[in-house]
């Protein structure tokens, strides 16, 4: 068993709602254990509270109860500011919907975090070309969001979430606008690039296929993981 230290560590990890005056519980005391360079699919049905658990691990809103432990630091009882460190520092995202800035090329789109980061440009822009060209983008460093394809942009927002080499990706059905053809290769570069990396991952979805080509799978139900 691995004694480095967990990169995620969900303790009793709850979220309520209100609605029409009705509580829901999306998350019932959720405990999980991600360890450094482990590729975990998050399982479950639209509506299961996947993309909640993923805001909560990813420290993007309050309002959660339990423990966040994101590289063997509190998140819960740290302040915004830290928490916004903890994120810069250990976090990547990569969403559905590839959320590209559409007045910046591949390139740039790659080279942004980076520099919010405090890298220096060069550095940033030889980063932002090698983490495209190994997915297939090195034609295409040049190329704004309106002219690349849905899986050619979702793989520039893949290069953009690896861009700060974060110790844990986090991605909400990252294929899930693609055909399955599409899905199938940007899916499979997306992990081979996360384990070239030596990230870790959580990634979201619904779909048992893809997930079966991950290190392991948890599966969200009725609040609590299986």
């Amino acid at each position: 068993m691995s004694s480095a230290t967990p990169i995620v560590e969900l303790r009793g990890l709850t979220r309520s709602f209100e609605q029409g005056g009705t509580r829901i519980d999306v998350l019932r005391g959720v405990n999980m254990v991600i360890q450094p360079g482990e590729i975990v699919a998050l399982l479950g049905p639209s509506g299961s509270g996947k993309s909640t658990m993923l805001q909560a691990v990813g420290l993007l809103e309050g309002g959660f109860g339990g423990e966040i432990v994101i590289a063997g630091q509190a998140a819960e009882r740290s302040n915004a500011r830290a928490r916004t460190m903890l994120r810069r520092e250990h976090l990547g995202f990569v969403y559905q919907f590839h959320h590209l800035l559409p007045d910046f090329d591949a390139r740039e789109n790659v080279i942004l975090p980076q520099l919010i980061a405090d890298v220096p440009r060069d550095k940033a822009s030889h980063r932002a070309e090698r983490l495209l060209t190994s997915l297939g983008l090195g034609h295409r460093l040049d190329h704004r969001p309106s002219q690349l394809s849905g899986g050619e942009q979702q793989r520039v927002a893949v290069a953009r979430g690896l861009a700060n080499r974060p110790k844990l990706v986090l991605a909400d059905e990252p294929t899930g606008n693609l055909d399955e053809a599409t899905s199938d290769r940007v899916l499979g570069q997306f992990l081979e690039l996360v384990r070239g990396e030596g990230s870790a991952a959580l990634i979201a979805t619904h779909n048992e296929r893809l997930a079966a080509k991950m290190d392991r799978t948890v599966r969200l139900h009725e609040g609590l993981l299986e």
